[in-house]
């Protein structure tokens, strides 16, 4: 009897690591222990958003046990000229470059070529002597400084633990000084070279002492630069040899070959009314962001936020990620370095009700009472309105995809899209 169990027993964990091991695959959501009909509820939010206008189209994706089992795009691409909404259209995803370029990181931790609270400024001499701003004026923009109590490290870029606030988009104080100094978010930044921005901002001042508070900024476009320093070459090549063709990723790009161009969807933008538009060629936020940068010919690789990618190539990088680190034979990271992306790295700290790996915000016990996405689930979105969870519990990817600017006018549709996801569950 114990031998008999022993064999079901390794014969489960078998089938259930080759299972984890697969490639994406449509099926039948039963298939994943999900009901097909309670999953069509999605359908009937996105319908009714667009049909209220509250969107003009959307995608979705989900996964569970590595079966894809709900993939469908709804809505217009181009409204005004009733062009459909397509499945593999292309999407600005912003900050969902982070990922990327944070398991870059980890692929050259793993290769010994620095440890994670190693200062950055033994890679990247401009981050040597960092100064935090100790006073500012408005007025003029100001400022004087105090010297940090610690060098930044490499875990404080991973985590945004560092003080380094975000151009264009962060606050008041980090909005002005960047903007003097000619440093920008990331988008459309064309022909600079990455490196050129980085330089600059390690000489700027940190918004607060390194370690003490989580601050959303340009932490991974500096991991970016990173990369590029300890590999040799720029980050757009590091991503395509090592990540995208690896992984089967043909669709992801930081500059669209032309004959992509006309599956990048539009952005539409709400007006003072609330009534979407399509946005102009050219957003100020602080300084111009252009809306079709993708499209435009382009040197500057921002690792916080320049790729644009489909809701497929993300969910296999997704996949390679609940996978432990590998995907169709592949492997990207080892088990252990997905661990510790996916836990709280940031301490006492916290990000609302989550905490931050490196890389990814981490939902906790007191975030999961918020929603049906699990403890232990890792998430991050991007400021076109795009958006992704994992759960390595129910093992579910989620994916919902927009192209809006300036404020989501839909009916929390990307709030209410996982708990339809959740509510299919037959399990």
């Amino acid at each position: 009897m114990r031998k008999i169990f022993y064999g079901f027993f390794l014969l489960l964990s078998f089938n259930t690591f080759s299972q984890s091991k697969e490639k994406l695959s449509e099926a039948a959501p039963e298939t994943a222990a999900v009901s097909e009909e309670r999953l069509r509820r999605i359908d009937k939010l996105l319908k009714e958003a667009i049909e209220n206008n509250k969107m003009t189209g959307a995608s979705a994706l989900v996964a569970r046990n590595g079966k894809i089992i709900y993939y469908k795009a709804f809505g217009y691409d181009d409204r005004e000229n009733k062009k459909p909404l397509k499945r593999d259209a292309i999407y600005r995803i912003a900050s969902q470059t982070k990922a990327i370029t944070s398991v870059a990181v980890m692929m050259l931790y793993e290769e010994g070529k620095f440890l994670l609270d190693d200062p950055v400024s033994n890679y990247l001499h401009s981050f040597k002597n960092a100064q935090v701003l100790d006073k500012f004026n408005p007025k003029d923009t100001s400022y004087t400084t105090v010297p940090a109590k610690r060098e930044v490290t490499i875990r404080d870029l991973l985590t945004h633990t560092s003080g380094i606030g975000y151009a264009q988009i962060g606050s008041e104080e980090s909005n002005a000084i960047y903007f003097k100094n000619n440093v920008a978010a990331g988008l459309g930044s064309g022909r600079k070279l990455l490196a050129e921005d980085m330089q600059t901002l390690g000489s700027l001042p940190l918004m607060h002492q390194p370690g003490e508070k989580f601050t959303y900024g340009l932490n991974t476009d500096v991991l970016g630069y990173l990369v590029e320093t300890l590999s040799g070459i720029p980050l757009d090549s590091f991503f395509r040899t090592r990540i995208f063709e690896p992984l089967g990723m043909y669709d992801t790009y930081f500059y669209l070959p032309p004959a992509k161009y006309s599956r990048l969807v539009n952005v539409y933008i709400p007006d003072s009314t609330g009534t979407l538009k399509k946005a102009p060629a050219v957003i100020n936020v602080n300084g111009p962001i252009h809306v079709d940068y993708p499209k435009l010919p382009g040197s500057y690789f921002s690792g916080g936020g320049g790729l644009s990618s489909t809701l497929l190539d993300y969910a296999v990088f997704l996949q390679m990620m609940l996978n432990g680190g590998e995907y169709n034979g592949k492997r990207i990271l080892s088990r252990n370095a997905v661990r510790m992306m996916t836990m709280n790295q940031i301490g006492d700290i916290n990000l609302f009700n989550d905490k931050f790996g490196l890389g990814f915000e981490v939902r906790t016990e007191k975030g999961s009472a918020e929603s049906p996405v699990r403890e232990g689930s890792f998430s991050w979105g991007g400021a076109f309105s795009t958006s992704y969870w994992v759960d390595p519990k129910e093992k579910i990817i989620g994916l919902f995809f927009k192209q809006l600017w300036g404020g989501d006018p839909s009916g929390n549709t990307t709030e209410k899209f996982p708990v339809l996801v959740y509510q299919a569950l037959t399990d």
